[in-house]
């Protein structure tokens, strides 16, 4: 609103020139008085001193002449004070025209009064006296008047105030022209000038912008606000917009502010018919048209409306869109935490009732949320579990339990969830306390310890079965040098007694028995898995076939046989005659569950997994396996049972029914074979024993080298040479040299080691052919003495004799040790056999 600047900065004769506020007039009063007052005052001295010069009273003409000096003095220091105070009032008006803001002063009833030069543009052109006039016949008819109109009479209040209104200027500085619209802020306040009452100033700022900050602290919010915010009038023209709502749009605020926008020119779809704040504020969103991308989506949050124009404030939906659908993403990611979580997640109330879980929960329960949701926690438990887990729960639920380090969930409480075949998991719990809502409960974590613990299961039971399996070692060790002695001495006396002698059959008894107890010592050595193995490759197929007839004869009559055989059943190398004692040790078992007949069935086939199988504590790598299940339909094995059928002497029959060994025995022979036995049993249901052994490749079946035939029994057990026997056993020692004596051979003796390091360097000692020593002795083992014999006679020959398995010393035995071994307990034609073969052949070593 402020004047072109080519326009006089001094007000038009219409404007009148008092000023208000107590300055002086800048013409035509100055002016006479600047100019009359000394003139008259000079004028007035001449006549005095004419007078003195006239007259005859001289008294009288001088006082004249006085009066006259004293009034032209005063002139003339009227005279300069009114120059100075002209001087300061056109240094004043210079600065009030300097002001880009259109300023008036009206009197009480609305008259101008006084104005600088942009207002006296104002006036000129409106044909009008009073402020409010002026100011209406360059605005719009309609709410820009009643605004002033209001503005008005709050100034006649004694209140002020401000009205936004749309200003044309005029451009040529006469009625009528057509000037630019613009956006202008009416400011008026009311004046207190000495010996005048309701004066008033109005100020028109210039320019169309928001007013500094300095002026109204409002202005920062505004501008900084995150919402989008415009004023208009009462048409819908757009008077002012913040720089956010510029921003969405891609305007300066200045193109938006040019009085020359219409709220239909910021829709990108228009509604029809007229546009008015009004009827914006029914519309819950709208479509900004933004100058350089896609229209953007806004919601009308409010609209609020005055008469000095209506506020109405946008919020950005495309943004709000955006942050809701990132919103989305992170719950959905949330979401899936919760789902897919390894670990199970459940929230429980202050009543300890299930209020929502994940699938994992779920699934470890194996239940559905449907069937749970609102029960309460502890009945997924196992009953024995329960007291427990509420006694944890509630003492975290009243703060008593305290939070793990850092907080986290504290100790955890195990126990095993219902059903068959529960998991175990370890519970962990912490408290929450709602959103202010005063609601309380507690989020409960779920680790499933399953497998952890059956690794803990297994270890332990391998722990004890190796434990086991050394003492039954250690057993059968010592149980076969008693055997050695009896059988062997058995062999001698039947060398006297034939049988017509009265004795004979004594010593067979004794004979008899000594061998029923050396196979229960193998049996031990089994389930140790500490016995020679002599490993070929079979068909399983041909070795039940063989075996058929004697298990039928074994079952009885009462029993059916069924075999059935998979096709191409691949090869396994084993040990035959072992294999075929765990078939009948299965069968013998499974004819004694069921003693009223039942139904026998041997099922063989090949099996390819390529994932762990797991079965109790026992866990089968994944491979190519050859499957022997042996099922019967007898009474079952209890499940307190299960865990316990392999261990010696472990029976559930009468005593004397059974040794306890026969499981035990498979369970050994079959892990040392490299595979894996699994049962399944329930009571009344029978029972199925899996055996699982490694098949064998094409290419490894055709390198395995040939069976080897069957060494026949020497018919001539006699010899010649000397044969050093090394025992500490004194029983196992006389019997093995009176037996090698009787065939023929020298025999010298040693408790021990060292004794037999001592002979050997002796007189006697290079006459020794061949070392029958034992393995295991104190002091100075075997395998030790024959590493020293083989630094001053590599060439003899050694045989070793051992309660212990010939695998249990090989690994002692460095390159270049010979390998014969004749396992205890022997008899004396074994013995006589072994020494021959030995000493008629060329030493064996390792390869």
């Amino acid at each position: 609103m402020a004047a072109s600047p080519s326009r006089p900065s001094s007000a038009p004769s219409a404007i009148p020139s008092e000023n208000p506020a107590g300055g002086v007039g800048v013409a035509p009063l100055g002016l006479a008085l600047v100019t009359g007052v000394p003139l008259l005052a000079a004028a007035l001295f001449l006549a005095a001193a004419l007078s003195w010069w006239a007259l005859p009273d001289r008294t009288a003409s001088l006082a004249a002449i006085a009066a006259a000096g004293a009034f032209l003095l005063m002139a003339i220091l009227g005279v300069f004070w009114l120059r100075q105070a002209a001087a300061r009032t056109a240094v004043l008006r210079a600065v009030v025209e300097a002001v880009p803001d259109a300023l008036a002063v009206a009197a009480a009833d609305g008259r101008l009064l006084a104005a600088n030069g942009a207002f006296a543009a104002l006036a000129n052109a409106a044909d009008a006296t009073r402020v409010v006039d002026i100011l209406a016949h360059h605005c719009r008819e309609g709410a820009d008047t009643q605004r002033l109109r209001d503005l008005e009479e709050a100034v006649r209040r004694g209140e002020g105030g401000e009205a936004f209104v749309v200003v044309v200027d005029d451009a040529s500085g006469q009625a009528g022209g057509v000037g630019r619209p613009a956006p202008r802020l009416v400011v008026a306040r009311p004046l207190a000038a000495a010996g005048q009452a309701g004066l008033s100033e109005w100020r028109v700022r210039s320019g169309g912008a928001i007013p500094v900050a300095g002026s109204h602290p409002w202005r920062e919010l505004w501008d900084l606000a995150p919402l989008g915010v415009m004023l208009v009038d009462g048409a819908g023209t757009l008077l002012r917009v913040n720089l956010t709502l510029a921003d969405w749009l891609g305007h300066t605020r200045d193109l938006l502010e040019d009085g020359s926008r219409h709220l239909r020119d910021l829709l990108a779809t228009p509604p029809l018919g007229e546009l008015f704040p009004g009827r914006l504020a029914g519309m819950a969103e709208v479509e900004l048209a933004a100058a350089r991308a896609a229209p953007l989506r806004a919601s009308v949050l409010h609209v609020a409306s005055s008469p000095g124009g209506s506020l109405i404030f946008l919020g950005d939906l495309t943004r709000e869109t955006a942050r809701e659908e990132e919103l989305r993403r992170a719950e959905q990611r949330f979401q899936r935490f919760f789902q897919f979580a390894p670990t199970g997640f459940a929230f429980v109330d202050g009543e300890f009732r299930l209020a929502e879980c994940n699938p994992t929960f779920l699934t470890m329960a194996d239940l559905r949320l449907g069937d749970v949701q609102g029960e309460p926690i502890a009945s997924l438990f196992q009953p024995e579990h329960r007291a427990n887990l509420l006694a944890r729960l509630g003492e975290v639920l009243e703060g008593r339990q305290p939070a793990g380090a850092g907080g986290g969930m504290g100790t955890p409480v195990e126990a095993r969830l219902r059903g068959a075949s529960g998991a175990v998991v370890h519970v962990y719990s912490r408290r929450f306390d709602g959103e202010g809502d005063g609601d309380r409960g507690l989020i409960l974590h779920l680790v499933d310890m399953t497998a952890q613990k059956n690794l803990e299961a297994q270890f332990v039971q391998s722990q004890k079965m190796q434990a086991i399996g050394q003492l039954a070692g250690g057993v059968a060790h010592d149980f076969n040098n008693l055997l050695t002695a009896m059988i062997g001495f058995c062999d001698l006396l039947l060398l006297r007694h034939k049988p017509g002698d009265q004795s004979f059959s004594d010593i067979m008894q004794i004979k008899q028995n000594a061998n029923r107890a050396a196979n229960l010592v193998r049996q031990l050595l089994a389930f140790s898995r500490q016995q020679t193995l002599q490993p070929r490759v079979l068909s399983i197929t041909d070795v039940l076939a063989e075996l058929s007839n004697l298990l039928r004869r074994l079952i009885g009559e009462n029993i059916e046989l069924r075999m059935l055989h998979g096709r191409d059943t691949g090869l396994v190398r084993v040990d035959q005659g072992q294999l075929e004692q765990v078939i009948i040790n299965l069968a013998v078992n499974a004819r004694d569950a069921m003693p009223k007949g039942g139904r026998l069935t041997i099922v063989t086939g090949n099996l390819h997994t390529t994932e762990p199988i797991r079965h109790e504590t026992e866990e089968m790598p994944p491979g190519d396996w050859v499957v022997v299940e042996v099922i019967d339909t007898g009474i079952g094995i209890p499940p307190e049972n299960l865990q316990r059928i392999f261990e010696p002497f472990f029976s559930t029959k009468e005593v004397g029914s059974g040794t306890g060994l026969g499981l035990s025995t498979v369970y050994g022979i079959v892990r040392q074979t490299g595979g894996f036995v699994f049962v399944e049993s329930k009571p009344g249901e029978g029972a199925k024993f899996s055996i699982h052994l490694p098949r064998l490749d094409e290419k490894a079946a055709q390198a395995a080298p040939a069976e080897e035939a069957k060494d026949k029994a020497a018919a001539d057990l006699t010899g010649m040479g000397t044969v050093l026997l090394v025992e500490d056993e004194d029983a196992v020692r006389v019997f093995g040299a009176r037996a090698l004596r009787n065939k023929g051979y020298t025999v010298l003796e040693a408790r021990s080691g060292e004794e037999a390091l001592d002979l050997l360097q002796g007189e006697r000692g290079g006459d020794v052919d061949l070392i029958v020593t034992d393995v295991v002795m104190p002091q100075m083992d075997g395998p030790t003495m024959i590493e020293q014999v083989r630094r001053f006679r590599p060439d003899v020959k050694v045989i070793f004799i051992s309660g212990y398995a010939e695998d249990r010393f090989r690994h002692s035995l460095k390159d270049g040790a010979v390998v014969d071994f004749l396992p205890k307990p022997f008899s004396l034609k074994q013995l006589a056999a072994k020494v021959k073969e030995v000493m008629e052949g060329a030493p064996r070593t390792t390869g």
